[in-house]
């Protein structure tokens, strides 16, 4: 069979047959009007080539230059790309954010549900929102709203007078004139939420008036106050004192907070001072740091054993070492035997409440009272049968001289005055 090729590629001419439309030509003709079509809608001409192929727009065939179609092309794809990713990126957002708010709500959930437990067993916090308009401790004291609380208001005014007039008469006789420094506040223990200073003086209940006032101050840590070990108490850090604040921070709290210390017969606690320091074993920091200074001084042919250990200080060598001149150059005294004078300074803070060791429960009760915490905390009772008695006292002055009797008055004699203690009985005095 013999093949023609006419007309180009348009025609297949077949020998001994009429033409046939090849393929090319019939798609050619199918596309045609479609691309006239699309032109009519875009406003643009357009004509098909001989070769069945769009032929490239003339300049008068486009309202834009020639080059713009192939220029938006690329734009149009592009855009389209980053749409799409936009739409993509804003569900990931979506996604992320309900996933971060999901979360967040958990979380307010189980820490709601951690210390909403705490906050019901705590009945110690003041809440700040409901500070504003009610009555403080220092009011409740100088302005009682209780009638049962008026008679007790009676007897520390009487107390506070009795302090105001021995500094009146000590000032008087004195020239001496001192002001305090921060430094002479480590004493003074700061409850913030009940606005409350408290003057703690080793021998008079400190102990456990520490452990109250870390249940006051703990925020809900604490309920009881004897579930605190006693070495934890007197832990610096978990208590804080009036020197750690500034100097206007500190006469603010000194003009509006409540401010009260316990006091005891002098002498009764300068005897348990020692029997507690000096005659048990476990004290032996106190027999390195004080027992083996006291021997070294005032005992004559002392045993090597005495003066490595310090552990048997006698009452007499330890009265002989508070009187001696060399023990006051040596700095301060420590702190369980030195006066309630120097470690307080009432004489230039103005305590609010003296509480004593011989009411020591009615005293601390009243104060929590004041508070308004008494249904929940109760002062912790005391060992009575391990206490140091007036009678017990007796028993130990009498194996010191008269000198030194005398010379330990004098150096605990405004204590005395301060806080309205009689001179002992067994006292030697002529």
């Amino acid at each position: 069979m013999n093949e023609k090729r006419t007309r180009g590629r348009d025609h297949l001419q077949l020998s001994g047959g009429a033409a046939t439309q090849s393929p090319l030509l019939a798609a050619r003709q199918w596309y045609a009007p479609r691309w006239k079509a699309f032109g009519s809608l875009t406003g643009r001409t357009t004509t098909i080539s001989t070769g069945g192929v769009p032929e490239p727009p003339t300049s008068r065939s486009f309202c834009s230059p020639p080059e713009a179609s192939s220029r938006l092309q690329p734009l149009r794809l592009a855009m389209k790309q980053t749409l799409g990713e936009l739409m993509r990126m804003s569900r990931i957002c979506r996604m992320v954010f309900a996933t971060c708010l999901g979360s967040f709500i958990l979380v307010i959930f189980y820490f709601q549900s951690m210390f909403q437990p705490v906050m019901r067993r705590n009945p110690f916090m003041v809440d700040s929102c409901c500070r504003k308009g009610s009555r403080n401790a220092l009011q409740e004291l100088y302005n009682p709203t209780q009638v049962e609380l008026s008679g007790a208001a009676v007897l520390h005014q009487t107390r506070r007078d009795q302090v105001v007039d021995a500094c009146r008469i000590y000032s008087a006789s004195s020239r001496k004139r001192r002001v305090l420094t921060p430094g002479d506040l480590k004493h003074l223990v700061v409850d913030e939420d009940h606005e409350l200073i408290y003057c703690y003086v080793p021998k008079v209940a400190c102990t456990n008036w520490k452990r109250v006032m870390m249940v006051l101050t703990g925020r809900g840590k604490y309920s009881d106050p004897m579930e605190i070990p006693s070495n934890e108490a007197h832990v610096p850090s978990n208590l804080k004192t009036l020197n750690q604040y500034s100097i206007a921070e500190i006469n603010h709290r000194l003009k509006n907070y409540l401010k009260f210390l316990f006091v005891r017969e002098p002498f009764e606690r300068l005897v348990s001072a020692y029997r507690n320091k000096f005659t048990l074993k476990y004290n032996s920091s106190f027999h390195k740091r004080f027992g083996t200074r006291i021997v070294r001084r005032y005992r004559k042919n002392a045993t090597q054993d005495a003066l490595l250990n310090g552990a048997d200080v006698k009452f007499k060598e330890f009265a002989e070492y508070l009187v001696d001149p060399a023990t006051q150059r040596d700095g301060p005294l420590n702190e369980h035997w030195q006066t309630v004078y120097q470690l307080c300074h009432p004489c230039h803070i103005h305590y609010d409440l003296v509480g004593k060791y011989e009411t020591l429960e009615e005293d601390a009760n009243y104060v929590l009272r004041l508070v308004g915490v008494s249904d929940s905390l109760h002062f912790p009772s005391y060992a009575k049968s391990t206490r140091t008695t007036d009678t017990m006292t007796a028993q130990f002055f009498s194996n010191i001289s008269t000198q030194q009797q005398i010379q330990l008055y004098q150096l605990y004699k405004l204590d005395f005055l301060m806080f309205n203690y009689s001179i002992p009985s067994y006292l030697r005095l002529d």
